[in-house]
């Protein structure tokens, strides 16, 4: 017998334990472990854990290898972790089919399987046997192979099997949009087979990408062809969508013990060390107990009251679960790991106690974790009255191998027989350590030398493409078309890279293929895709964004980001760069913007400081050409070398000559062609919005400024055209027509440019009125008009009425170099003039016409829906469509389509807020905290509202100039909104206004609107405009608030609390029924979306307010227990008019401003009770929902305030229902 260190033969005393607790199970052939003994199934998770321990042990047996045996023993145990490693890579490559498949479908049946046989590898299941979707174990195992290759394993052995894990990294990319079945296989936890988005997946799959990212899968012997790529920005996204959600786990699990393993080992996945604390003192404090942690709240599997005989659960039944769920001895093994890492020793004695505490003995003195540990049948009630009274018993199989493998890294790590850094070579564990600040390089490059002298004027230095060389630029388009080459392999079948998406980070790293380098200017600034990067100040506002963004998120990268841009002649605002790009640039020359450090450069300087990325894929490997260029991209890298844009058509460019009558009587015919499909809607029998109320009258409408031209007498033609338009139920354009009018002088007037595209609130617009008016137009006359009009928005209306009648594909009989012009063709240079003139109106309408995308639609959806967000597109009430999942590009666009008819303007501007709200919620997610549908026709009424009454127009007006507003301007609208900020409005001419906000009181909320060569006088008298500013502002408040669905903080919870204390709250005829208690937790999401798909069912947005109000007033009834229980069923409503019947009571008796209203005399308000009072109050001031004007105008608190009258209507709602012998405690906190 050899003589031995202690550490030596402590060691070869755990090589006993995990060969016969683990290694006697693996299977010979494949190398996988069964279950159990009687089960041969091996699951991808629980194989993968079990082996941690050997690999673990193999390199504790390294540092000590004193002898030949103990190298011989770490060998040995190296070998099985290859060897299972492989079984299951081979056991995956045998479903390569369905890797294929899922990348573009997502689909459950498409996915990868859980398990297989241990015994052949096989299949075991059927695709739709099983919940096999679990982003979560695929995950594990890219994380694992990759710790593992780090630590020196071989695991792949050839090209092909890298291609297969390359896609198997597509494969968990869309992880923070997949919904799955999650580390329990169980989806919903009402396990009815409901796959839901799950943070324990998402985790695992962040931390793959992250670990697979530049890693060669042959270790030190590998070359450019074994390394894995992964784009930065996925990993980013599933990192953000993973900080929303911690510390819940999915839409029905508001916790789960799971993520242990997403904030410490294996995964590692959060940089935030706050949020890391507050997930594991959420999980210690809710699920902790003395036999482990519960899985997550109301988990029936094992317990005495699970009905063995089915697999789901009735959602009733969720209830008598509460208390007696099982507790898992695990979780104590993740602790312990944990507190390893952090060096908490305190900590790590304290929980290995409590582990060795609950483990079990077997005759050979080895100890075993079991699985579970579940409370006796005869002692389940005693438990649920006293939770962790009861003794508990052992269940299910015992070693479970998964925490037995836990446990001995951590008594390995404990004895000092590991570091932690053997067991994290990749060094995951550090990525919550602060790091230096990100310095972000800039490089501005002109289009051509006459760009480039433009900003030398400003004092800004910089090189045109053609002086980088040999750099060379391409847009962001172009990278993503080369990422499609990267996995693909014929001999597997496997296509490559699906997503066409490049995000910031990825155009931020420059990419070197053979000699040459690339850089790509981001994806968001691409021209040719879209109108919103026409828009100067937008482009400056995205771009601060990108850079604060990538001083945020460039983690884990060698070299800085460099983002490089592109200023083209679509910069250009008539020949001169816009101000906003100067002020821009000149900001960056000073080295900060925005708190982010920056520093403006030439491309040459940045070479060696640059992120460098090799695209070595890109080489024809499998035809033997490693080093030769792929053809097919070779071809596509010489289509792409920079084109200039000179492609534009000259038909519609004509020299104006003076008109004849003939033509302005046929123009007048087809006049508001595109109006006719506008759906905006500030009519007040929807929202309950009246006009302003001011005092005891109501504002009239004033004549407004945008009738008539400045300076300029109506001629007569003005006349006519107006009483002809006002004949065809349409009303006047916003700002006026810049037509050249037939007058008196001898040259035309110079043509205003404005706002386009008039407003009518025409919902259903039948083909035969369209007919009528057209019905005298012959077509070449049309086109022949077409021809003679300067006016876009003629052209713009003559082109509506075109393709309503022909389509866009109808052939015009014009020519241009010889080819048939369409009337898509002249949509295209109407959109392009209008984008160059800065039309918006017009841009947006013909924009939809063109069917163009808002870019990255789905990504801003996406990006939505992950943070727990759920969209309705349409006009409210009855046309709202609701989106829960999310959908590709093209149903997307259809589904928006579909939900306004014909109306391509409030189409289009859907898309662009979509992008707007998903831009905020990524950068400032607290704008869009207790809140959790976004309804985005509500928003835009509400945008247009807000326009209305700031600008004192009637609706129809107000939606106009919303259309108009440019898209930064409507981008900085949408955040005054969201944000509750007050605004003012100023005008910059042309009919386009800029937004401000209200922080000093020169502007009042009659805001200045100027507009060129024209004072205030006539349109806004100045005098009495102090008074009615605080009218109207609590009104305006819950107006905001009711259209974003904001409520109050814990609303939902206390909402919970409210309907265990009754038998239900009925709103708006719908009722929230006291079992939802019974199915769900109070912080579940899906709870808190049952009450408010009852509360949208009320149309008007400050109504809803009131009615959130008094479910408040009801949850403090609760809390301070003044009653034991509530009675029977409540309907809501019932209490707002009751408050408001108080209110007009109230008013009567100190002769309010609602005597000059609902409270006059013989307005019925003391005698008929609240619906009276409504009914006849309704016609007086026009309250929503018969309520007074002047209740929804008052502030919460105080003495006539809403709170203090909804108290007041509870109170007798309780007296009705209170035996009236019993003192009632009060008191209004």
């Amino acid at each position: 017998m050899r003589t031995r260190s202690n550490s030596g033969v402590r060691l070869d005393y755990y090589q006993r334990v995990v060969h016969k607790l683990i290694l006697d199970h693996q299977q010979p052939v494949t190398g996988l472990f069964p279950a159990s003994p009687h089960n041969d199934h091996a699951w991808i998770r629980d194989n993968l854990y079990c082996i941690l321990a050997v690999w673990g042990l193999s390199m504790a047996f390294k540092k000590i290898a004193d002898q030949d045996e103990d190298r011989a023993k770490t060998y040995e145990l190296e070998q099985s972790c290859v060897k299972l490693m492989r079984g299951l890579l081979m056991a995956m490559m045998q479903q390569k089919d369905k890797v294929e498949k899922f990348k573009s479908t997502q689909h459950p049946h498409d996915s990868l399987h859980a398990k297989y046989s241990s015994i052949t590898g096989r299949i075991v299941v059927k695709d739709n046997e099983w919940g096999h979707l679990q982003i979560d174990a695929i995950s594990l195992y890219l994380l694992i192979l990759a710790q593992m290759t780090a630590s020196g394993l071989q695991i792949v052995f050839s090209l092909d099997e890298v291609a297969f894990i390359q896609n198997l990294v597509f494969y968990i990319e869309s992880a923070y949009c997949t919904p799955d079945y999650g580390i329990w296989e169980r989806g919903d936890k009402t396990n009815h087979g409901l796959p839901e988005l799950n943070a324990s997946s998402i985790g695992m799959a962040k931390a793959a990408l992250e670990a697979m990212n530049e890693l060669d899968l042959f270790g030190a012997r590998g070359g450019p062809s074994s390394v894995i790529h992964v784009l930065a920005d996925e990993a980013q996204k599933c990192q953000a969508v993973l900080q929303s959600m911690l510390p819940r786990e999915s839409n029905s699990k508001e916790l789960d013990s799971g993520l242990l393993s997403i904030i410490s080992y294996p995964a590692f996945a959060v940089d935030d060390p706050q949020l890391i604390a507050k997930t594991r003192d959420t999980i210690v404090s809710k699920l902790q107990g003395k036999y482990g942690c519960k899985r997550f709240l109301r988990d029936g599997h094992k317990t005495p009251r699970e009905d063995p005989s089915r697999l789901y659960y009735e959602p009733w039944e969720l209830r008598m679960f509460e208390n007696i769920e099982c507790e898992w001895p695990l979780f104590f093994c993740y602790l312990i790991l944990d507190y390893c890492f952090q060096g908490d020793k305190v900590n790590l004695t304290e929980y290995m106690q409590k582990l060795e505490k609950i483990m079990i003995r077997k005759d050979d003195g080895i100890k075993l974790v079991p699985e579970l540990y579940s409370v006796p049948g005869d002692k389940a009630h005693l438990e649920q009255i006293e939770p962790g009274s009861q003794e508990r018993i052992p269940l299910g199989r015992c070693p479970f191998i998964w925490a037995q493998s836990l446990y001995i890294l951590g008594k390995l790590l404990q004895e000092g027989f590991l570091a932690v850094g053997e067991l994290d070579p990749l060094n995951r564990r550090l990525c919550s350590e602060k790091k230096p600040d990100v310095v972000v390089q800039i490089v501005i490059l002109a289009e051509d030398n006459e760009i480039r002298d433009k900003l030398l004027e400003y004092d800004l230095h910089v090189q045109t493409i053609s002086e980088v060389a040999p750099i060379e630029v391409q847009p962001a388009r172009v990278l993503s078309h080369l990422y499609t080459y990267l996995g693909r392999n014929k001999k597997l079948g496997l296509s490559g890279r699906k997503s066409r998406d490049v995000g910031i980070l990825s155009t931020s790293k420059l990419y070197s293929l053979n000699e040459r380098i690339f850089a790509f200017t981001p994806q968001n600034f691409d021209y040719e895709e879209y109108y919103m990067t026409r828009d100067p100040a937008l482009l400056a506002s995205t771009f601060t964004a990108n850079v604060a963004f990538l001083g945020m998120s460039w983690k884990q990268m060698l070299g800085r980001p460099t983002i490089t841009l592109l200023a083209t002649q679509y910069l250009l605002d008539q020949g001169k760069i816009p101000m906003a790009m100067i002020t821009t640039m000149k900001k960056l020359k000073s080295g900060y913007i925005n708190g982010t450090r920056v520093t403006l450069g030439n491309l040459g300087d940045f070479l060696s400081t640059s992120a460098i990325t090799n695209l070595s894929f890109l080489g024809s490997q499998e035809e033997g050409y490693p080093d030769k260029l792929n053809p097919q991209v070779q071809s596509y890298l010489e289509e792409h070398l920079l084109r200039s844009f000179s492609s534009r058509l000259s038909v519609l460019s004509r020299p104006s000559g003076v008109r004849h009558a003939r033509a302005l009587r046929r123009r007048m015919s087809v006049r508001g062609a595109i109006k006719k499909t506008r759906s905006i809607n500030v009519d007040s029998d929807t929202l309950g919005m009246e006009g302003e109320y001011v005092g005891s009258h109501l504002l009239e409408r004033k004549p407004s400024w945008l009738e008539v031209e400045p300076g300029r007498s109506p001629s007569p033609e003005d006349a006519k055209k107006r009483a002809f338009t006002k004949g065809t139920s349409t009303t006047s354009l916003g700002i006026t027509t810049p037509t050249i009018e037939i007058s008196k002088e001898s040259t035309p007037p110079p043509p205003k440019e404005e706002g386009t595209v008039k407003n009518v609130l025409l919902r259903n617009r039948t083909t035969s009125e369209s007919q009528n008016i057209y019905a005298e137009q012959e077509t070449d006359e049309l086109i022949a008009m077409l021809r003679e009009t300067e006016s876009l928005d003629e052209q713009g209306d003559i082109l509506q009425y075109l393709v309503d009648t022909h389509g866009l594909e109808f052939n015009t009989g014009m020519q241009e170099n010889g080819k048939h012009v369409t009337v898509k063709d002249l949509l295209k240079v109407l959109y392009e003039k209008a984008c160059s003139q800065k039309l918006w109106g017009l841009v947006r309408h013909t924009a939809g016409m063109l069917g163009k995308r808002v870019e990255d639609l789905a990504k801003a959806v996406t990006d939505l829906l992950v943070r727990q967000k759920q969209i309705t597109v349409g006009m409210p009430p009855n046309n709202e469509h609701t989106i829960i999942a999310p959908l590709p590009e093209n149903e997307l666009r259809q589904l928006i389509h579909v939900a306004y008819g014909d109306d391509e303007s409030t189409a289009m501007l859907t898309q662009e807020l979509l992008v707007y709200l998903a831009m905020f919620i990524r950068t400032e997610p607290q704008l869009f905290l207790e809140m959790l549908r976004l309804r985005v026709g509500l928003i835009i009424q509400v945008m247009a509202t807000e326009l209305s009454r700031t600008l004192s127009c009637d609706g129809e007006e107000a939606s106009e100039h919303l259309l108009n507003l440019s898209p930064f301007e409507m981008k900085n609208l949408l955040h005054h909104i969201l944000s509750g900020k007050e605004f003012a409005i100023n005008s910059v001419g042309r009919g386009n206004f800029s937004i401000v906000s209200n922080k000093s009181n020169r502007y009042t909320k009659k805001s200045q609107i100027l507009l060129e060569g024209q004072g205030l006088q006539g349109t806004i008298d100045e005098a009495p405009i102090t008074e009615p500013d605080r009218q109207g502002q609590w009104l305006r408040r819950r107006r905001l608030d009711g259209a974003l669905n904001r409520v109050p903080r814990d609303f939902y919870q206390r909402v919970w609390a409210v309907l265990e204390k009754c038998q239900g709250l009925i709103i708006q005829g719908k009722v929230l029924q006291p079992n939802l208690t019974q199915e769900m937790t109070s912080g579940e999401l899906k709870f808190a979306l049952a009450v408010e798909t009852v509360l949208n069912s009320i149309p008007q947005p400050e109504y809803r307010q009131l009615v959130v109000e008094a479910l408040m007033v009801l949850t403090l009834v609760v809390e301070y227990k003044a009653v034991n229980h509530l009675g029977g069923t409540i309907t809501v409503e019932h209490l707002v008019h009751k408050a408001n019947q108080i209110f007009l009571e109230d008013q009567t008796r100190c002769s309010g401003d609602a005597t000059l209203c609902c409270a006059k005399e013989g307005a019925g308000a003391g005698t008929g009770g609240a619906g009276a009072a409504g009914a006849a109050g309704a016609l007086v001031c026009g309250g929503a929902a018969g309520v007074c004007q002047l209740l929804y105008d008052s502030a919460p608190s105080g003495r006539f305030g809403t709170m203090t009258y909804l108290a007041r209507a509870v109170a007798a709602l309780l007296a009705d229902r209170l035996p009236a012998h019993e003192p009632v405690e009060c008191a209004i906190t």
